[in-house]
C-alpha cells in the first residue's frame, strides 16, 4: 500500500524524466536525400520525364550551366547580417524578419514554388522537422516568388504550419543573392511541358531563387547556410538541427 511519502516520490520521478520522455516521443529526423532518392525510383518505374526530348535535356543542362557560372558562389555568407525585410504570407498578413527573430532563431529557406517537385520533397521533410526545431525555440519561414493564393492552397493541401511568405518584387530574393531570370529557351522548354512559371510567380515573372536555406540567430548573424545552383539539391533537416544545437 502507497504512503503519501511514496506517492510523492513516485510522482517526483515521473516529473523529472519527463523531459526525457518527450525526447524519445520526437519522430526521426527525416531526410531529404532518402525522399528524393525514391522519388527517382518513382518516376524511373513510372517512366516519368520521357516527355523531354533529347533537345530539351540539352537546353536544361545548358542553362544550369550558364547560371553556375554567373553565380559560383550563391547566398549570403557564414556571418553575415540576414538583411531585415516585411513580405506578406499567404493569408495576406505582413511577417517582419527582426520581429519573428525576437522570439527565438528563424530558419529561412527560398523555394521555386508549389509547381517544383523538388521544393515539395524539401517542404514536406521541413514541416515532419518542425518539432526538432521548435525543441530550440527556431521558427521555420519560407520565401517564394509565387502568388499568395498559390501559396495559400499549398499550405491547405499539405496542412503546413510555418509561414510561407511571397517575394512579388524579388527584393528579398536579391537581398540574399539568391535570384535570376530564366532564359528564354528554358521558358520555352518548361511550357512546352505544360510548365508555366507566369501563372505562378504573375505575368511577366518568370524569376526564381536559387533554393538556399540560412539559419540565422536572435541577433540576425547567419549562423549557417547552404545554397546551390543545383535545384535538387537542399539542406537537410539534420544539419539545421546541428546549427541549431550551436547556438
Amino acid at each position: 500500500m502507497l504512503t503519501i511519502r511514496k506517492l510523492f516520490t513516485l510522482v517526483s520521478l515521473s516529473l523529472l524524466f519527463l523531459p526525457l520522455f518527450e525526447v524519445q516521443a520526437l519522430e526521426p529526423v527525416p531526410s531529404y536525400q532518402d525522399a528524393l532518392d525514391q522519388f527517382k525510383m518513382q518516376r524511373k518505374q513510372n517512366k516519368k520525364g520521357e516527355g523531354f526530348s533529347k533537345s530539351d535535356k540539352a537546353t536544361m543542362k545548358k542553362s544550369g550551366e550558364d547560371l553556375a557560372k554567373s553565380m559560383p558562389s550563391p547566398g549570403l555568407k557564414l556571418g553575415e547580417k540576414a538583411p531585415d525585410f516585411i513580405l506578406k504570407n499567404a493569408f495576406g498578413q505582413k511577417v517582419k524578419l527582426s520581429a519573428a527573430l525576437k522570439n527565438g532563431p528563424v530558419i529561412l529557406s527560398f523555394y521555386r514554388g508549389a509547381w517544383c517537385p523538388y521544393c515539395n520533397l524539401q517542404l514536406h521533410a521541413l514541416h515532419k522537422s518542425m518539432p526538432h526545431f521548435k525543441k530550440y525555440g527556431a521558427q521555420l519561414i519560407l520565401v517564394t516568388p509565387q502568388t499568395p493564393d498559390k501559396s495559400k492552397g499549398q499550405i491547405e493541401k499539405d496542412k503546413y504550419t510555418f509561414e510561407v511568405l511571397s517575394d512579388l518584387d524579388s527584393k528579398v530574393m536579391k537581398q540574399y543573392k539568391l535570384f535570376y531570370k530564366m532564359d528564354s529557351e528554358l521558358i520555352s522548354v518548361y511550357k512546352k511541358l505544360g510548365l508555366d512559371v507566369e501563372s505562378f510567380n504573375g505575368k511577366g515573372r518568370n524569376v526564381l531563387p536559387v533554393p538556399g536555406t540560412f539559419v540565422i540567430d536572435k541577433k540576425s548573424i547567419i549562423r549557417a547556410v547552404y545554397a546551390d545552383v543545383d535545384y535538387k539539391k537542399r539542406m537537410e533537416p539534420q544539419e539545421i538541427i546541428d546549427a541549431l544545437k550551436k547556438l
